[in-house]
């Protein structure tokens, strides 16, 4: 694999998530497709984009700046799914999937910016 993003197991988990988002806001109804659709979107993308700018080889601490983006973006995608549950544009075994993986995500994330010598 070319570039460093590629072996981080938070890269490969974000992508992943990415994935299930995007399949996911396609269901959501027509009215919210220039707003919770779009939006939920984004911020999956930003997750795996931020780590990918990131992990550019600079400083640890731009790296963990970088971290820092890509976890809020993480959250932001959990507050996005809320909004979708109680809209009931998710059944509650879709949300709470998708929650427990965002939530590890962060997790991961967390843990992989704090070990950043």
């Amino acid at each position: 694999m070319p570039f460093k993003f590629e072996n981080l197991k938070i890269w490969q988990k974000a992508f992943d998530l990415s994935d299930d988002i995007h399949a996911c806001a396609l269901q959501f109804p027509k009215i919210e497709l220039f707003s919770l659709c779009s939006q939920i979107k984004r911020a999956a993308d930003s997750v795996v984009l931020n780590i990918c700018e990131g992990s550019t080889g600079l400083s640890n601490a731009e790296f963990a700046r970088f971290l820092n983006i890509s976890l809020r973006s993480a959250i932001e995608v959990v507050g996005c799914l809320m909004l979708a549950r109680k809209r009931k544009y998710l059944d509650e075994e879709t949300y709470k999937r998708l929650y427990d993986e965002y939530d590890h995500l962060c997790r991961m994330i967390t843990k992989f910016r704090d070990s950043l010598p």
